[in-house]
């Protein structure tokens, strides 16, 4: 027998759906269910390796850890990865398959993948009592219901409650959530249980009266009212929750044990993948992240990050343009810290040769690092283990660049000094490896090099554990749906389906 589910929807993108499915998923964790999160489809350039080697959504591989579970490919079997405007790599069960125009894929290609995702839900309800799946976007669509495997799809296509999620912050609510339920078809309308709303400042008794009348409207209650909470947006999808100038996350940090803070500038190149990497950072008392675009920007940085991405060749025109190339370049003669992070790594070496992502073939490098980069068909997609400035770090590829490294140091290496990965050069270090930094002994050993480039009289706190931070966001997260969400209800939903003879609301669309 199959075990209960639920899909999480929203009335628009960042609506809280991820965060709310990791709530909900670290809820039933600690009363004991085996649950298990699920996305059908994810757009997401922040991506992750599961143990078997298989690319997923980082936003999955967190609701993975929210339920205490390793992350599978069967959590998210359908990754697209943003190369452009028009045009994205399609990532199948973990390995890419090719790119594909966003025409061709809602073409057809996407409706021929229904039923791919509907088995690995099956697999997955067949294992765990329960699965949170997350949707997409909005079900409200219309000009893309027809090949929807996301949102209302998944959901007829399994027969799952739909629990509809809404930014209060952003204002509109109500008008969003009757204007998406009136806007799907009466069999789609079937499956929408209620409404969860999202981000609520302020007195709850003065939102009441508007809930009342919201369910006499649609014949749906609202399961919950979750207040606002900053530093709750882990694992971010589809782009920076944060402007280009601003700090990164939301969350206060400790003052810094030493007489100084770091400060760390990271350059917003185009296509930025993975920029959850520098999370560790600024996780660390005193040292203060910030995303930048002006050269200008990086002179008081103690620390410059230049992140990975999908467009290498694009992030140097970028640089280029913009003058950071030279700013790169100059910090790099002076001896002050420069870390570069898979593509960020790539780039700052001599040349790069790409036939696969941009297809022009040879272009010269930044020329900081002795390296050259080939771009391979296939992807690296590991979770190595190494050593780093004498200590422990582990990480996960996701790379088509292979790296020819002619001299320098070996940034990382095995446990008899071999080299593994990565290089460095002065004050310039350079590496494949995402999610290095998560490495407690090692990020700290790392900023103590940073601190005395720069001459900054910092020092690194000596029980900073990354893990555990992101343990106590996920039960901040369990937290608000056990305090501000009618659980009892919700666990109906999940167990029952949604509740028989809920009205239509006119006017619909075309089934």
């Amino acid at each position: 027998m199959n075990g209960g589910g639920l899909l999480v929807a929203g009335t628009t993108s960042d609506a809280g759906k991820s965060v709310v499915t990791a709530g909900i998923c670290r809820w039933l964790a600690r009363q004991g269910v085996k649950v298990a999160p699920f996305k059908a489809q994810n757009m997401s350039l922040n991506s992750f390796v599961t143990r078997e080697g298989a690319e997923i959504g980082r936003a999955q591989a967190m609701q993975a850890q929210a339920c205490r579970v390793e992350p599978t490919a069967l959590m998210n079997p359908v990754l697209l990865k943003p190369g452009g405007e028009q045009s994205s790599q399609v990532v199948l069960m973990g390995k890419p398959v090719g790119e594909m125009t966003a025409r061709g894929y809602h073409g057809g290609r996407q409706q021929r993948l229904l039923g791919t995702v509907l088995d690995c839900l099956e697999q997955l309800r067949g294992t765990y009592d329960a699965v949170i799946c997350e949707g997409a976007g909005s079900p409200a669509e219309i000009n893309l219901r027809r090949t929807d495997i996301v949102n209302m799809g998944i959901a007829r296509g399994a027969g799952l409650p739909v629990l509809v999620v809404g930014d209060i912050d952003r204002g509109g609510v109500f008008a969003s959530f009757f204007g998406t339920l009136a806007l799907l078809s009466r069999t789609d309308q079937e499956l929408v249980a209620g409404f969860l709303v999202n981000k609520f400042r302020g007195d709850v008794s003065l939102l009441e009266p508007g809930l009342e009348m919201l369910h006499g409207l649609t014949g749906r209650r609202t399961y919950g009212v979750l207040p606002f909470r900053h530093g709750l947006g882990i694992d971010e999808e589809d782009g920076l929750r944060v402007s280009l100038r601003g700090a990164v996350r939301e969350s206060a940090v400790a003052a810094p044990l030493g007489e100084d803070v770091l400060r760390v500038a990271v350059c917003a190149v185009p296509l930025m993948s993975n920029f959850t990497d520098v999370d560790a950072l600024a996780a660390e008392p005193g040292v203060v992240v910030r995303f930048v675009d002006r050269p200008e920007e990086l002179v008081d940085a103690d620390l410059v990050v230049v992140p990975g991405t999908r467009g290498t060749v694009r992030a140097l025109d970028w640089l280029r343009e913009r003058g950071l190339a030279d700013a790169l370049r100059r910090r790099a003669a002076e001896g002050r810290p420069v870390l570069g992070i898979c593509g960020g790594y790539q780039l700052l070496g001599e040349s790069v040769e790409d036939d696969v992502e941009s297809r022009r073939g040879r272009v010269d490098g930044l020329g900081i690092l002795p390296v050259r980069v080939r771009f391979a068909r296939e992807k690296t997609l590991t979770r190595p283990v190494g050593e780093a400035l004498g200590e422990p770090v582990e990480g996960y590829e996701i790379h088509h660049g292979v790296a020819e490294v002619l001299g320098g140091e070996a940034f990382i290496s095995d446990d008899r000094g071999r080299g593994l990965d990565g290089c460095r050069v002065g004050k310039t270090w350079g590496t494949h490896w995402h999610g290095s930094l998560e490495s407690d002994r090692f990020r700290r050993a790392f900023l103590r090099k940073v601190a005395a480039a720069a001459g900054r009289r910092f020092v690194p706190a000596p029980d900073t554990s990354f893990a555990a931070l992101r343990e106590e966001q996920l039960d901040r997260l369990g937290d608000l749906i056990e305090q501000h969400a009618d659980t009892d209800a919700l666990w109906r939903l999940i167990e029952s389906g949604a509740p028989q003879g809920l009205p239509f609301i006119p006017p619909g669309a075309p089934a």
